[in-house]
């Protein structure tokens, strides 16, 4: 066909790359962006240029979209260099799972991670702090890594917060090797930080966390051997609003979370301190009266909250939504009775294997609190838990 000059022939292939890419990022259905690149070099080019994330379909598989391997392939040094240079505009790659990756394999990040925000490198067993350096060196722009089961040390810690300061989320659970000197570096270094995951750390007391940022809102520490101390360090920043110290140990005095309550977690809005085998009353009334923005609060398995305790929740504790007392051994009718004429918001109450409680203190909690769904099921995990993909 001619062109209203009568110029000769044109077609689309006569369009500019920036035409193109603007036809392909207006495609909505999958097998049209899949099939884009089918129709010659020049238009796969343009659907490299355009994809933005990427992931290995390893032994772990957290996503599921369209992978580019076999479930029983492992991701070599090859292979990630030639797939680094195919898709050159990433900005989330997901490698967990790569067992047998080693540091050297992360070289081709130099050349082609300047534009990533993710970086998931979960169960990488062979990634070392050398690999960490050169990953967080090779993309300063990460808000996002999972570091989950790696041999990191506090060093890598440390040269991940001083290339990567726009970080907002980490996850260390499982790193075994890391301290409170790595979490300094990581709260000192990344004021935008917002999440550290890092259950099971059993090297981390929580002192690390002294002077953080008032945006770090979400910590999950299970498992950990958290001293009092550092539990005051960890709201130290002021804007904490979700905490899961489920089955933590450590050395305190007294009963050790009362920190908690002191005023710096005044948005605390979901905390979890299930299995908290020493919190008694004088932690529960210090939170229930320094925190009265909760809205869900886990305290399974707590058998040394007496009534007091129990009561001081009823008064307090009016944005309470959601109540867990399985297996709460020191839990009586009168304690029942405390949170059925107070926690006015009160909507779900998990409640199971309290011997102390009668049948009659059920039904005149039925009774009174109808409003209110007693469930029997136990449950561990409270709140937006995350699955790491934010």
């Amino acid at each position: 066909m001619e062109d209203s000059y009568g110029n000769g022939l044109t077609s689309i292939m006569h369009l500019p790359d920036d035409c193109l890419f603007f036809i392909f990022q207006r495609l909505n259905c999958t097998t049209d962006c899949e099939s884009f690149g089918l129709t010659c070099h020049r238009w796969l080019h343009i659907q490299n240029l355009s994809r933005h994330s990427l992931q290995f379909q390893c032994s772990l598989n957290l996503l599921n979209p369209l992978s580019l391997f076999n479930a029983h392939h492992d991701a070599s040094s090859f292979h990630l260099q030639r797939l680094l240079t195919r898709f050159q505009h990433l900005q989330s790659l997901c490698l967990s799972g790569c067992t047998e990756l080693p540091d050297s394999g992360l070289t081709q990040l130099q050349h082609y991670g300047s534009k990533l925000q993710t970086l998931y490198l979960d169960c990488c067993y062979c990634i070392t702090d050398l690999g960490l350096s050169l990953a967080a060196t090779s993309c300063p722009l990460l808000v996002v890594i999972s570091l989950y089961r790696c041999r990191i040390t506090d060093v890598g810690l440390e040269s991940l917060a001083s290339a990567c300061s726009a970080l907002r989320h980490v996850n260390l659970s499982y790193c075994s090797l890391i301290s409170d000197q790595g979490i300094r570096s990581l709260s000192q270094g990344c004021r935008q930080l917002q999440t550290v995951r890092m259950a099971h750390c059993m090297g981390i007391t929580g002192n690390g966390f002294r002077g953080c940022s008032s945006t770090l809102a979400h910590i999950e520490a299970e498992y950990c051997k958290l001293e009092s101390e550092g539990i005051e360090a960890m709201v130290s920043g002021g804007g904490i609003e979700y905490l899961d110290f489920s089955a933590i140990g450590g050395c305190f005095r007294g009963d050790g979370f009362s920190g908690i309550g002191t005023g710096f977690a005044s948005r605390l809005k979901i905390l979890n301190l299930r299995m908290c085998r020493t919190v008694g009353d004088e932690s529960i009334m210090a939170i229930a009266k320094g925190c009265l923005q909760l809205q869900e609060w886990n305290l399974a398995l707590c058998h040394e909250i007496r009534t007091t305790g129990w009561e001081c929740i009823g008064i307090n504790c009016q944005n309470l939504e959601k109540l867990h007392v399985n297996r709460c051994r020191n839990l009586c009718d009168l304690g029942l009775q405390a949170l059925r004429n107070g926690c006015q918001r009160l909507s779900v109450l998990y409640m199971s294997h309290c011997s102390k409680i009668t049948m009659t203190a059920i039904e005149l909690f039925k009774f009174y609190r109808f409003d209110v769904d007693i469930r029997e099921e136990e449950v561990m995990c409270i709140g937006p838990k995350l699955a790491f993909r934010f």
